[in-house]
Formats: structure tokens, sequence, C-alpha cells
């Protein structure tokens, strides 16, 4: 019973060691991004081998927008001037995006962010790992 407790301990110390700072967190939204797979509650997995759509997300002191971007050919975006309203906040010891447009309001959580990946769970289960987007053509691959 005694090693029970124990194991149990340290599995906790351990998933608590693992979680990032969500005030760490916050540095690594702004940008450029796309899906890279879901996970759809009961174990299934959607991969995003092509998106044509990419997430660009903005913020500043808490407040921004994300907006869906299609890249085009030559490196500039194709998009509306639809953007969700986006407000951040720290719950729970957890990162919180809060989502408004004029027909919906929702939360999301930030699960995990650093400069290449970032994982956001939506109110439906879903997790959704995104990848930090290159452009097919980047600046530097252009001759002169």
């Amino acid at each position: 019973m005694n090693k029970i407790i124990l194991y149990s301990l340290i599995g906790i110390v351990l998933l608590s060691c693992n979680k990032q700072d969500p005030e760490a967190q916050v540095k690594y939204i702004e940008g450029y991004w796309e899906i890279d797979k879901a996970e759809l509650p009961g174990d299934s997995v959607r991969k995003y081998s092509i998106n044509e759509n990419i997430d660009y997300f903005e913020i500043t002191d808490s407040t921004g927008f994300r907006k869906k971007l299609q890249p085009q050919f030559d490196g500039s975006y194709k998009t509306s001037a639809k953007a969700e309203e986006l407000r951040i906040k720290i719950e729970d010891d957890s990162l919180r995006l809060y989502y408004k447009t004029p027909f919906d309001q929702w939360k999301e959580t930030l699960l995990e962010a650093d400069e290449e990946k970032m994982s956001i769970l939506n109110k439906d289960g879903i997790i959704y790992h995104y990848k930090k987007f290159t452009p097919l053509f980047a600046k530097e691959d252009e001759e002169e």
C-alpha cells in the first residue's frame, strides 16, 4: 500500500514539473500557425498534410485577434476582413484564450507553446496541434 502511495506521489510530481508556466507561453502565440494534426475524443487523430488556410494570431497587452489566411505562391496572403477578437487570461494555472465574434463567443485552453509548436484544447475536447508556418517559397530562396 505504501508503495502505491509513493509511486502516485512521484507521478504527480513528475507531471506537474512538465507543465509550462502560462506566463511563459504568451510570447509564443503571436504569429503564423498551421494545424499539423487534431486529436479527437476517442483516441482518433486527423493529420493535416496540406493546409489551405493558416491561423494568424496577434496579441498586444492580453488582447488581439485570430484571423484565417490563405497563403499565396507569391508570398502574400488572401484574407477577409473578418477576425475573431481574442483576449488571453490565466485561470487555474492555465492560459485561456477567449474568442468573440458578432455571432458567438467561446473559450480554449493553451496546453503547450514554444517557438515551433503549439497545442490548443477547444470546448469539444479536440486538441489542435499547430506548427509554425513556413512559406512555400521563402525570401532567401529567391534569386536576385
